[in-house]
């Protein structure tokens, strides 16, 4: 996965994002590491996601990378939940998660904190 370190912070963080929330989903269809191979793709799923944000953590401060990838990963994991798993989210968890992604989108677009 050597490949990695030279696409750069973002993409490796975006990878980081996709495979922790793809972790996440097979975490639940293990239900409760019961069946074998959603467990297996959860467990990989994690220790790509962990390889991909020590890539990011080069040139990225930990502040941002963990508001980025938790802030992302909540708005995702909640609409796979909303729409896979069928577990609804009333208005206050919408408006809480909408919170969450504009603070990400603040981050993102107005610090410089992450700026190289």
């Amino acid at each position: 996965m050597a490949f990695l370190s030279a696409i750069g912070a973002y993409p490796a963080l975006a990878l980081t994002i996709v495979s922790e929330v793809m972790a996440t989903s097979m975490l639940k269809l293990s239900d409760g590491f019961s069946r074998p191979l959603p467990a297996m793709l959860a467990l990989f799923g994690y220790a790509v996601a962990y390889y991909c944000v020590s890539v990011s953590m080069r040139s990225l401060p930990t502040g941002v990378i963990y508001a980025i990838w938790s802030g992302i990963g909540i708005v995702l994991n909640a609409l796979i939940g909303w729409f896979f798993f069928a577990q609804r989210l009333d208005p206050p968890a919408l408006l809480g998660i909408g919170f969450v992604l504009s603070g990400v989108l603040v981050l993102n677009l107005f610090s410089k904190v992450g700026m190289n």
